[in-house]
């Protein structure tokens, strides 16, 4: 399945502090028995965003209407906790395609990378003064540069560099999932068989 292409992404960001925020929190486990990668958006983070009658709590950050984007700014260590691939799907399906934190659950890394998520690890200080920027003012913008692998906070000119996967990069720059990765070289496949017979 191919994903959006990702090269430059300006955009205000969604501010989640928290810390340890592990996929049973970003997606819980009742909401997996589904078998496509639609719908998960709407049980993004479902125990934070409502209470048990199903009604939006308005003190969580994504039922603010003041914050919006394509970017979510998370606390250390996101995405930690078991494998399910289904927290990256949440986090895609609902609108979001960037998440930038201090550290990531490696498994959580690759499953976001695989389908057009971009994990921006930053050091603990830049993250902070995202936080503190947005808290000044929610129409603070992130510019997300893959090719350069930079990311700037551009209401004071911070940029940080970011280490991406070589393969993960050149995918992701192209909406390529794995399986697009091979299509796309289906020619190079068709005319190297021949010479293995």
């Amino acid at each position: 399945m191919a994903y959006d292409k990702f090269n430059v992404l300006k955009s205000t960001v969604v501010p989640l502090s928290t810390e340890n925020v592990d996929t049973d929190q970003i997606i819980p486990a009742r909401f997996l028995k589904a078998t496509t990668r639609e719908g998960f958006g709407d049980n993004l983070f479902r125990d934070w965003r409502y209470d048990n009658e199903g009604n939006p709590k308005a003190d969580f950050v994504l039922n603010d209407p003041t914050y919006s984007g394509k970017v979510l700014v998370a606390g250390k260590n996101f995405g930690s906790g078991s494998s399910r691939e289904h927290a990256a799907w949440a986090i895609y399906d609902y609108g979001f395609r960037c998440v930038v934190s201090s550290f990531f659950a490696d498994i959580f890394k690759n499953n976001a990378l695989n389908i057009g998520i971009l994990p921006v690890t930053i050091s603990p200080e830049f993250l902070d003064e995202i936080f503190a920027e947005v808290e000044k003012d929610p129409k603070t913008e992130v510019e997300v540069d893959i090719e350069k692998q930079t990311i700037t906070l551009l209401s004071t000119g911070t940029s940080e560099s970011f280490d991406i996967n070589s393969y993960k990069k050149d995918n992701m720059q192209n909406g390529f999932d794995d399986i697009d990765y091979l299509l796309s070289m289906k020619e190079e496949i068709l005319a190297f068989e021949p010479s293995r017979r």
